[in-house]
């Protein structure tokens, strides 16, 4: 689940930076502004970005919620040595041959 809402996340920020590259600022910016007529005159294109921004913007701030849910609430996963040691603690002692001492002088 993470990994699906880790790629939506990806992606709607992609989109997310596209879309307000492509509005138009007071500086003029790269925004586009097509025909006089249709969809894309500067007033629709305006009102367009702009709900697309806002939508976009609450995708992602969905996303980063829940990703951090989902973080938060993440079960611990035990490494490899604690369970070796857990292991190693049920069976009553090391596997492992003992290592040879040297005899003292006597």
């Amino acid at each position: 689940m993470e990994t699906v809402l880790l790629t939506i996340l990806l992606i709607v920020t992609v989109a997310m930076v596209a879309v307000i590259l492509l509005q138009s600022s007071e500086g003029g910016a790269l925004g586009i502004g097509g025909g006089p007529t249709g969809m894309m005159t500067a007033r629709g294109a305006g009102n367009l970005l702009t709900k697309s921004t806002k939508w976009l913007a609450i995708v992602f701030l969905s996303t980063c919620l829940l990703l951090g849910w989902f973080a938060a609430n993440r079960q611990t996963d035990r490494g490899l040595i604690e369970e070796a040691l857990q292991q190693e603690a049920e069976e009553g002692g090391s596997q492992l041959p003992q290592l040879p001492t040297i005899p003292e002088d006597g």
